[in-house]
């Protein structure tokens, strides 16, 4: 009986003595600089896409990922830094989706596959292209988004060179036909970007008729011709 009340007593001491502590703490499980650098370009990512770049500042990028403002500023050097990483990975992965998806042969089909890729894109990556499109105040090392623009077109002006050729039309003529169907793809990306209908496949559709047979010559219920139907 003795035995037991003092076990009671020790129990109980115990309890008073985590109570008196308060709660236990959670330990925090510490980035590596990777892990950190990956954090800030994500959180700068979303931010910059909703508020645009003079509307984010580095105290709110900060705020959400857990840290102080000097930890954004050994990373990127600052606001400007993280933003010109986060417009050049967005670059480089439109690029790479668009030149990566002109595998068909027929001209039609790799225009399709062109609208394809950039609508991809749009749908895939929708806060990235919200910040290629807007009027940034830095300068990256790949340039703008027309620029970009300009880098696509160069790969479907060497397609059409080919096409103009077996035609018997000007090639000299292929950079303004690839300029004028590349901004239209991307122009009507932007407008796509906020309505979302039609559908992708049927806006790739339409995009492809007027491109392929011009406002005389435009199909009443356009369709595809490649393998892809959404």
């Amino acid at each position: 009986m003795i035995d037991s009340v003092a076990i009671d007593s020790n129990t109980t001491s115990n309890k008073d003595r985590a109570q008196a502590a308060g709660p236990r703490r959670t330990r925090r499980v510490r980035m590596t600089g990777a892990e950190r650098r990956e954090q800030l370009l994500d959180i700068g990512r979303t931010l910059f896409a909703e508020r645009g770049f003079e509307g984010t500042s580095v105290e709110e990028i900060a705020a959400k990922a857990g840290v102080s403002k000097p930890v954004v500023y050994e990373h990127f050097g600052g606001k400007e830094g993280l933003y010109a990483v986060v417009v050049d990975r967005e670059m480089r992965q439109l690029l790479d989706m668009v030149t990566g998806a002109l595998t068909a042969g027929h001209p039609r089909e790799l225009l399709e596959q062109a609208a394809f890729a950039l609508l991809d894109y749009i749908e895939t990556y929708t806060d990235g292209f919200r910040i290629l499109v807007r009027d940034s105040p830095v300068a990256q090392s790949t340039g703008t988004f027309a620029s970009l623009i300009s880098d696509i077109a160069t790969q479907v002006e060497d397609i059409l060179g080919l096409e103009f050729k077996a035609r018997g039309f000007d090639a000299k003529l292929a950079p303004l036909y690839a300029q004028a169907l590349v901004g239209m793809v991307a122009l009507t990306g932007q407008w796509w970007l906020d309505v979302r209908k039609p559908k992708k496949a049927e806006v790739a559709a339409h995009l492809v008729n007027l491109a392929w047979h011009g406002l005389d010559g435009l199909e009443p219920k356009p369709r595809l011709v490649g393998h892809r139907r959404a």
